[in-house]
């Protein structure tokens, strides 16, 4: 089996030390999860690392696939001009989906040549990967479809994996509600905090299709970023026999960060 890894994690940029600061032991709990979920995919092996990311490069009709040779980090706008950290690419992968998708099974999916990585991807990625030197990095941006092309893609992309001869590893990034207080980001959200926990109590009852039938306007008032990324990554683990494995979850600022491990 080439699919050795896969996990959901937030990616607030505050959990860089230059970023965050002394703001930073306010998502311990998150920080010390992230930090359990590297040790468990430096066990898993990874030879490549597929992150879905909502903050990319995002098509209202197709997904995105960053077919760049290699990828830095981009703090920058954040004020972190120190933290650097870079990645290998696989563009040769990043071409056989584009031609799998747009080809094959009609899901349309458009490449992307971006050297710096957006934080969704480097968030994650700065706490994951810090002894796996040569792991080569696929960025994916989820699109505007419909929650069902969502899981097709996922599915799409299980049989690369599956092909593949490489041990691949996936990571969706993504934050749940931004409205969990009244100071939060987005302002608060009446049904933030019932977003949140719904999605954690049907991950944990592997209910992909509760999941993806949750009503869209349910899942824009909770003003939330990571559901797209989850559906694709449920899309890649249907018909795999997984438990979900809830490391943590806090929302010290009013947005819910959760960091999970799908065993299997």
């Amino acid at each position: 089996m080439s699919l050795v890894f896969s996990a959901i994690t937030p990616h607030p940029p505050l959990l860089i030390p230059n970023i965050g600061k002394e703001e930073i032991s306010k998502v311990k709990k998150t920080q010390k999860a992230l930090e359990n979920l590297e040790q468990d995919l430096y066990l898993s092996k990874p030879d490549l690392l597929i992150i879905i990311s909502p903050h990319g490069n995002l098509f209202t009709d197709a997904f995105s696939i960053n077919a760049h040779t290699n990828f830095t980090t981009s703090f920058e706008q954040f004020g972190d001009l120190a933290t650097k950290k870079e990645w290998i690419g696989d563009p040769s992968l990043a071409a056989y989906i584009s031609q799998k998708g747009n080809n094959e099974v009609k899901i349309p999916v458009q490449l992307v040549s971006e050297e710096k990585l957006d934080h969704g991807s480097t968030v994650p990625l700065y706490y994951l990967t810090n002894h796996l030197p040569n792991l080569k990095i696929l960025p994916i941006g989820y699109s505007g479809l419909d929650n069902k092309t969502h899981l097709e893609f996922g599915s799409m992309l299980k049989e690369v994996i599956m092909d593949s001869d490489k041990r691949i590893a996936v990571v969706a990034s993504g934050d749940l509600s931004h409205g969990l207080t009244t100071d939060a980001p987005a302002g608060f959200s009446k049904v933030g905090s019932e977003f949140d926990k719904k999605i954690i109590q049907l991950l944990e009852t592997r209910n992909t299709v509760g999941i993806a039938g949750m009503e869209d306007k349910f899942v824009e008032e909770a003003t939330q970023c990571g559901y797209r990324s989850i559906l694709i990554l449920l899309g890649i683990m249907r018909d795999m026999d997984y438990s979900f494995k809830n490391y943590s979850y806090e929302g010290p600022f009013g947005v819910g960060y959760l960091v999970g491990n799908f065993v299997f």
